[in-house]
């Protein structure tokens, strides 16, 4: 199961700066990845494990803008298509597909 956190936060002012910067730095520090600027994704487990991701994002909300989180499962996220112009280069830290049990 893939999370994924997609947010539209303000940047108008310094403290809407620091917000953006502190929850765009949670989510890197809680493991996910950017797969564009405002959207990161993370693989988890199980849906105990996705839900456990879910309320931590919950818990560091900024006050203002909005952020959205969903779920995919293993088959949708391999059904996703990247495609990239010229000019920009693929990302190269997507998230890989391994998972240990």
């Amino acid at each position: 199961m893939w999370l994924f956190v997609h947010f539209d936060l303000p940047t108008d002012t310094k403290e809407d700066k620091k917000a953006y910067t502190k929850f765009r730095k949670y989510l890197l520090d809680d493991g996910f990845k950017m797969i564009q600027y405002s959207m990161y994704a993370r693989h988890c487990s199980s849906r105990e494990n996705s839900d456990v991701h879910k309320k931590r994002v919950k818990k560091r909300l900024p006050a203002l803008g909005q952020v959205i989180v969903f779920e995919i499962t293993d088959v949708q996220f391999g059904r996703i298509e990247f495609f990239h112009g010229q000019k920009l280069k693929p990302p190269s830290n997507l998230p890989k597909q391994l998972e240990l049990f």
